[in-house]
């Protein structure tokens, strides 16, 4: 990281912001199309291709440029989860794939050509990981798969899938280990996709099925038995761009609560004066802003290589949290026209809430903080 580089991906995004606009974003989202004039401008500005490395067509960059381009475009009210989780279903196998795996599924990502998504969550396991049900059976001609999966965003426009899947049976002993790390086409034969209805993201989420899905010997990422720690190797990675997120789109709704607090005079004077609305209002400022430096601390301590699981976890927390306080609190600055779908502000709700369920709600982050910060018995 550089203080150049990150100024350059800033003005980048800035520049996305201004040629892609949050009513065609709302628009793609309306009609359940994938929005591919947001991923083209991407490709274009070099953005797709942040943290892959350039040997392999990528831009270069780290955690601080990703968070930088998501806090611009959550601000903007571009909201893309699909990238998001793309970039971060790259990250094990730039860091323990072979460098064929990086040239045939990686660069096309860089390069707008190819789409990831991230196959984990499954309808039985949920948040609990460890206890994944698909399998992936070794046989004479690589792996067979079978299971299913759930909540994969942008799963059916994807090309490639990063999945997690069991390879050998459970162990309490070793709760992390018998699981495996694939990289595979998304449209391998005997994969079925079915749309989940919902509509809080602008981008669909699948339910995702395995029927004897034959993969290659060389689709396993690294060594068999260890997707787990590949895994949690990325996992602050994930926190902290969407902790990004969560100030960008905060910062949103608070914008528009204070421009309408400025304007809005039903008895003559701007509700924006009246301490119940102006304290807070402030009170959101102040707890996205004190968010956002935990945010950036973990990011520094993450750069520095040192432990930053105890900061990104605390910055998912305290970023979501103050991100749908300031949704909440522009809803009720704008009163019934916060309801009105024109005036884009209960449109922004969803995604806030959301932010404290997923990637990882945030009661499992307090178990975390109470665990592994604190010192405290194991809650669950």
């Amino acid at each position: 990281m550089s203080e150049e580089s990150v100024a350059a991906v800033r003005e980048a995004a800035e520049r996305l912001t201004r040629g892609i606009s949050r009513e065609y974003w709302l628009q793609c989202a309306k009609e359940k199309k994938f929005p591919q004039k947001l991923w083209d401008a991407m490709a274009e500005t070099g953005l797709l291709g942040l943290t892959v490395p350039e040997e392999y067509g990528g831009s270069g960059g780290g955690l601080s440029e990703l968070m930088v381009l998501n806090e611009v475009t959550g601000r903007a009210g571009i909201i893309s989860l699909f990238f998001v989780l793309g970039s971060f279903a790259r990250m094990p196998i730039i860091k323990h794939g072979t460098p064929e795996q990086i040239t045939k599924f990686v660069t096309p990502t860089a390069t707008g050509e190819g789409k990831m998504c991230f196959g984990v969550t499954e309808p039985n396991a949920g948040t609990n990981t460890f206890r994944l049900q698909t399998t992936a059976t070794k046989n004479d001609s690589g792996w067979q798969v079978n299971g299913s999966k759930v909540f994969i965003t942008g799963a059916k426009d994807s090309t490639s899938m990063l999945l997690i899947a069991r390879t050998s049976a459970f162990d309490p002993a070793k709760p992390r280990g018998g699981l495996s790390l694939f990289i595979l086409d998304s449209h391998t034969p005997g994969i079925e996709y079915q749309r989940l209805n919902i509509d809080v993201l602008g981008e669909s989420q699948y339910l995702v099925f395995f029927k004897d899905v034959q993969l290659p010997q060389d689709a396993l990422i690294g060594e068999e038995g260890k997707g787990m720690k590949y895994l949690f190797d990325g996992l602050n990675t994930e926190r902290l761009v969407l902790a990004s997120m969560a100030v960008g789109l905060g910062n949103r709704a608070l914008d528009k609560a204070v421009a309408y607090a400025k304007e809005r005079a039903p008895f003559g004077t701007p509700i924006g004066s009246y301490q119940g609305l102006q304290h807070p209002m402030a009170r959101a400022k102040a707890d996205l802003e004190a968010s956002r430096l935990v945010m950036l601390e973990a990011a520094r301590t993450f750069d520095r290589g040192e432990d930053a699981g105890p900061l990104s976890n605390m910055a998912k927390l305290l970023t979501s949290e103050a991100c749908d306080e300031a949704v909440d609190i522009a809803l009720q600055a704008h009163g019934g026209y916060g309801f009105d779908q024109d005036y884009d502000v209960v449109t922004l709700w969803p995604f806030a809430r959301l932010m404290r369920v997923a990637p990882v709600n945030n009661e499992m982050i307090l178990n975390y903080i109470g665990e592994h910060v604190l010192g405290l018995p194991r809650s669950y």
